[in-house]
């Protein structure tokens, strides 16, 4: 896709970045699986967190600016006020069914999305059992194709922390606000569970996609860290 609405993805290719495929790569570098921990090749990422969620260690100069989008559809027998920036009404009329289960999903056409985007390619039986421990998780079907076209998950406690991963969307209908779609809705539930620190790792090209959603990069002076055993040996 040619997204043409956004600042720089969901869901980069390592040989190349386009805003073609910004948004739907934003966690490429640190995706939940431990085969693929970053290179020096590829861009440092940057901690973020939503706004406005204060996490069990007290962040005091994160304060509540969550605003959700209201669009109003308008039909000639009622009005309907939706909090997300597309509703759910105008998604199915454009032939995108929001999911949020794994038994329907097409997860080698889901791995397939996964390396358009700049993910390496992995073990359909490992993304399985990953998505088995995921704890909320949504994705679009295109309805002509039954193919995902738009995925993102959250891992957590489900009680105080989530970390957001896996953000993508098809190169091939990027730019027509799925990404963002399927963002809103997660932070929604994330939300609506209580969840009080969400978090993700973002590659500075894309911290613009988020900032509209209400994350902000490395709050108070918190930095974000992953396990690298290059680190460890290097100290050996």
């Amino acid at each position: 896709m040619a997204p043409t609405n956004l600042p720089t993805s969901s869901l980069i290719s390592q040989r190349s970045i386009t805003t073609a495929n910004l948004f739907s790569i934003s966690h490429k570098t640190f995706i939940a699986f431990a085969d693929s921990l970053p290179t020096k090749s590829q861009l440092k990422p940057k901690a973020m967190i939503l706004r406005g969620i204060i996490p069990t260690t007290p962040l005091p100069s994160l304060r509540l600016k969550l605003k959700p989008t209201r669009n109003v559809t308008a039909s000639s027998s009622q009005t309907t006020v939706s909090k997300f920036s597309i509703s759910d009404q105008e998604l199915e009329s454009r032939g995108f069914i929001l999911r949020r289960t794994i038994p329907d999903l097409d997860i080698t056409h889901l791995n397939s999305v996964f390396v358009a985007v700049g993910f390496p390619r992995r073990d359909p039986d490992k993304i399985r059992v990953a998505l088995e421990n995921t704890s909320s998780l949504l994705w679009i079907e295109y309805e002509k194709t039954r193919r995902p076209v738009a995925f993102a998950r959250a891992t957590g406690d489900d009680v105080f922390n989530a970390i957001v991963w896996d953000v993508v969307v098809d190169p091939s209908y990027q730019g027509m606000g799925l990404g963002k779609a399927v963002m809103e809705r997660l932070i929604d539930e994330l939300l609506e569970k209580g969840i009080c620190n969400i978090a993700l790792y973002s590659e500075p090209r894309v911290l613009g996609f988020y900032r509209p959603l209400g994350f902000v990069a490395d709050p108070g002076g918190i930095r974000g860290m992953v396990y690298s055993r290059k680190s460890k040996n290097k100290k050996l």
